[in-house]
C-alpha cells in the first residue's frame, strides 16, 4: 500500500501514506463496532421475548419490530455503508447501489416509525389505561405496522426507482456507466415531504406524548408520596421511581434527537437548496443516525425490568430451572417486597379517596364515580413501573 513510496524513499509521503492508512484502521474499527453491536443487540431482543412468556405483551410488539427492522438494517445496509465509505467508490454497479440506497431509507424510516409507535402506545397506556386493553388489540398493532412498512416503501423503493428524488427527474446512478459514486440524491419536493412526514411532525408529536408521560408520572408519585408522608413507610420510593422515569425519558428522547436531527437537517439542507454539503459532514450524521439503531436495544429494553431479567438469564445461558431455582426464588422474593410497599402505599391513598367520596356523599357523586377513579389510579400509578 505504501510500498512504492517507500521505495522512492520520499518520507513525506511515507508518513501521510501511514497516516491514512491508521485513520482508515480506526474508523473501520469504529464502524465495525457499530455494525456488531447493532446485531447483536437487537438478535438478544428478539431472543428474549421468544423465550420468555412475560415479556410477550402488545407493547413488546412494535419493540420485536423494532428490533427485526434494527436486524436488518445492520446486516443488509450497514456492511455496505462502511464498505462504500472505506473503499471511496462503489464497486457493485447503478442497479445494485439503488437497492442498497433503497433499502437504506426504507430501513431507516422504518426504525424511526416503530419508535414513534412506541411512544404512541406508551402514551396510550399511561393517559387512557382503563381503555387501553379495549382499544390496542391484536388486529389494530397489526395494521400499525402495515402502515410502519407501506410509509416506509412509499418513500424509499418507489422514489428513487422512478426518479422522483432527483433534480431532474431521472433514475439516479445511470447517467454515468462509467461512475464509481453511489449516493442518494435530493430534490426540494422529495427531502420536504420525507423530512416531514417521517421525522419532523413524528419528532414534535413524539415530544408532546413524552411529556405527558412525564407529567402524569410525577403527579403520580407526588400523590402516592403526599398519602403517605406522615406514616412510618419511606416515602423516597416515588421519588426514586419518578427519577427512574424522568432518566428513561431523558435517554430515549435525547437518544433520538442526536442521532437522527443532525442527519435530517442536512438532508433538509440539501435538498431544499439543491447542493451537496462536505462529504465527511456527510458520513458522520449519517453513521450518526445509524448508531440508533444500536441504541435501540438498549434504550428501549434493557431500560426495562423485565428486559434486564430476561437479558440476564438469555446472556448467562441459563432459564428457570431446578438449577437456578433458589436464585429465581430471591429474585421473586425481592420484587415482590417492593411490590408490596408500593400496594400498601397505594391502599392509604386509596382509603383517603374514601374518605372524599365514600363519607355521607359529600361530593354528591354515586359510589361508582369514586371507585372507578380509584381503579383508574390504581391503573395509572403503574405508569412510572411501565417507564422503569
Amino acid at each position: 500500500m505504501c510500498s512504492s513510496d517507500i521505495a522512492d524513499g520520499n518520507k513525506d509521503s511515507v508518513v501521510t501514506c501511514w497516516k491514512s492508512v491508521l485513520y482508515n484502521v480506526l474508523i473501520g474499527a469504529v464502524l465495525v463496532l457499530i455494525i456488531i453491536i447493532t446485531i447483536c443487540g437487537n438478535v438478544v431482543v428478539c431472543l428474549a421475548v421468544g423465550l420468555d412468556r412475560k415479556l410477550r405483551s402488545m407493547t413488546n410488539c412494535f419493540i420485536v419490530s423494532l428490533a427485526i427492522t434494527d436486524l436488518l438494517l445492520g446486516m443488509l445496509v450497514l456492511p455496505f455503508s462502511a464498505l462504500n465509505l472505506l473503499h471511496e467508490e462503489w464497486p457493485f454497479g447503478a442497479t445494485f447501489c439503488n437497492i442498497y440506497t433503497s433499502l437504506d431509507v426504507m430501513l431507516c424510516t422504518a426504525s424511526i416509525l416503530n419508535l414513534f409507535m412506541i411512544s404512541l402506545d406508551r402514551y396510550y397506556g399511561v393517559t387512557a389505561p382503563l381503555r387501553y386493553s379495549m382499544h390496542v388489540t391484536p388486529f389494530r398493532v397489526a395494521i400499525a405496522m402495515c402502515v410502519i412498512w407501506v410509509v416506509s416503501l412509499m418513500v424509499s423503493f418507489l422514489p428513487i426507482h422512478l426518479g422522483w428524488n432527483t433534480r431532474d427527474k431521472s433514475i439516479q446512478n445511470y447517467r454515468d456507466s462509467n461512475d464509481k459514486e453511489c449516493k442518494l440524491e435530493l430534490n426540494k419536493e422529495y427531502v420536504l415531504v420525507d423530512g416531514l412526514l417521517t421525522f419532523y411532525l413524528p419528532l414534535s408529536i413524539m415530544c408532546l406524548m413524552y411529556y405527558r408521560i412525564f407529567k402524569i408520572a410525577r403527579e403520580q408519585a407526588k400523590r402516592i408520596n403526599h398519602a403517605n408522608c406522615c406514616n412510618a413507610l419511606s416515602p423516597t420510593l416515588p421519588t426514586v421511581r419518578e427519577h427512574k422515569a424522568t432518566v428513561t425519558l431523558a435517554a430515549v428522547m435525547g437518544a433520538f434527537i442526536i442521532c437522527w436531527f443532525p442527519y435530517f437537517t442536512v438532508f433538509t439542507y440539501q435538498g431544499v437548496n439543491e447542493t451537496d454539503v462536505d462529504e465527511t459532514a456527510s458520513l458522520i450524521v449519517l453513521w450518526l443516525g445509524y448508531a440508533n439503531s444500536a441504541l435501540n436495544p438498549i434504550l428501549y429494553a434493557a431500560l426495562n425490568r423485565d428486559f434486564r431479567t430476561a437479558y440476564q438469564r438469555l446472556l448467562h445461558c441459563r432459564r428457570v430451572g431446578p438449577q437456578n431455582h433458589e436464585t429465581q426464588l430471591t429474585l421473586l422474593h425481592i420484587r415482590r417486597s417492593e411490590d408490596r410497599t408500593h400496594q400498601i402505599m397505594q391502599n392509604k391513598q386509596e382509603e383517603k379517596l374514601n374518605m372524599v367520596h365514600d363519607t355521607n356523599g359529600k361530593d354528591g357523586r354515586p359510589f361508582i364515580t369514586s371507585t372507578m377513579e380509584r381503579e383508574r389510579s390504581r391503573l395509572c400509578s403503574k405508569c412510572v413501573d411501565f417507564l422503569t
